[in-house]
């Protein structure tokens, strides 16, 4: 039997799909990718269930093609700003007699940092060791059959408000979607395309949708930091319909054919007739103020990165630079602003699909584009998921139990 991986990346433009099958030898074959209008979701929360159901009943109509059984192994990207993360630390005592640590111990040290107080309203995303502890020794990435009297694991516990989550699983199900696991969405980008070089040198990522923005940070190979803005490239769209007066869809043709992030750039005389842009309108602009439109917004959303870096004390200190993807780094010329304003050595995401073990596929040659960064990295993790709960003996299906008994808990 075909076993299917459904990266579902819900964003409030576009859905974005990843659909891939494990093969015997391992691998992945990636089988299509799709991008969908959608509606009825904003910065990454539900505000109209009807319209995305809608949205979402082409994406999994097509999944259902495959087989069924695909619809019942969806990862599904969360991408709201109400994320909050914190560190936690598990102890346990070592179980064994000659104190040789067992994967028993290590389960009940992660479940120990698991054990803390949310408010009820609130689901854990996930639980991410950072690093194990034997007897005060740091930095131990595995400690199973060290010897040891005490085992602690440093853990990284990221949760998110429930009933937006209820919300954007209620849309899945109610096409008979099965979600096998959420997963927040900057962790699926670090997935697809970081390295292990930028993650143990240290590397700020940065995934500007259309909605919102979302970072991760990684220093000496461990997740330090997440985080979840809700503003977006859409932002952009909408000041240029303002400074411009034309409608906004016009906006958006302007931002992707004329834009730039530096106006400096751009020639002062060189202007744009905007009847070409919007039939309706007179007269000329420049694109140099185009630019200055793109260039403020943009810069807005690196101090918020900024920020959360000046706040883990790392702005201007990751020798790894900063990675850019989302739809919003297509602009022209936003390596070179990302540099100015963040202090730090950028570049635009590129995932290395060899390196994945994944075979090509007529679709394969999408994943090149940075909007669709996010699906490759839930495919990936889906793929991570199936691993780690046979290393475990873990049942797939238990995940998708914990999400149905916390969809009843919060369900009216």
């Amino acid at each position: 039997m075909p076993r299917f991986i459904v990266g579902l990346d819900v964003g409030s433009s576009t859905i974005k799909t990843v659909i891939g099958e494990i093969r015997r030898d391992g691998g992945i074959t990636v089988l299509r990718v799709m991008k969908h209008p959608s509606q009825g979701i904003r910065k990454g929360v539900v505000h109209d269930i009807a319209e995305l159901t809608q949205s979402l009943s082409p994406v999994l109509a097509e999944v259902k093609k495959f087989s069924k059984d695909a619809l019942a192994e969806i990862f599904l990207g969360i991408g709201s700003s109400d994320i909050k993360v914190q560190s936690s630390i598990g102890i346990v005592a070592v179980s064994r007699a000659d104190y040789e640590i067992n994967e028993d111990d290590v389960k009940r040290a992660m479940q120990s940092a698991q054990a803390i107080n949310i408010p009820a309203n609130r689901l854990v995303l996930h639980s991410i060791v950072r690093e194990y502890i034997v007897d005060g020794v740091r930095d131990i990435r595995d400690p199973v059959e060290m010897v040891g009297n005490r085992l602690e694991v440093n853990s990284l516990i990221i949760d998110a408000f429930a009933p937006n989550i209820k919300n954007l699983m209620k849309c899945v199900e109610m096409l008979g979607g099965e979600v096998r696991k959420l997963i927040l969405q900057p962790l699926a980008d670090a997935r697809a395309i970081l390295t292990k070089s930028q993650r143990e040198l240290g590397v700020v990522l940065v995934d500007i949708g259309y909605g919102k923005t979302s970072m991760c940070v990684y220093e000496e190979g461990k997740i330090v930091h997440a985080a979840v803005f809700p503003v977006g490239a859409s932002n952009i769209t909408n000041d240029l319909a303002i400074g411009l007066k034309i409608p906004v869809h016009f906006a958006e043709r302007v931002k992707l054919s004329y834009g730039s992030a530096i106006a400096k750039e751009i020639p002062a005389r060189e202007n744009i007739e905007l009847s070409k842009i919007d039939p309706g309108a007179k007269g000329h602009i420049t694109k140099r103020y185009i630019a200055e439109i793109i260039e403020a917004r943009l810069a807005e959303i690196f101090k918020f990165v900024n920020n959360e870096l000046g706040y883990l004390k790392k702005a201007g200190q990751l020798p790894g630079g900063v990675v850019l993807t989302g739809g919003g780094a297509k602009i022209p010329s936003i390596i070179e602003l990302a540099k100015q304003e963040l202090h730090l050595a950028a570049q635009i995401a590129n995932p290395d699909l060899a390196s994945y073990d994944i075979r090509n596929s007529e679709d394969a040659t999408m994943l090149d584009d940075p909007e669709l960064t996010a699906g490759l990295g839930l495919l990936l993790m889906g793929y991570d998921s199936i691993g780690e709960s046979k290393k475990f003996n873990i049942p797939l299906g238990g995940a998708t139990s914990l999400l149905k008994k916390a969809w009843k808990y919060f369900a009216p």
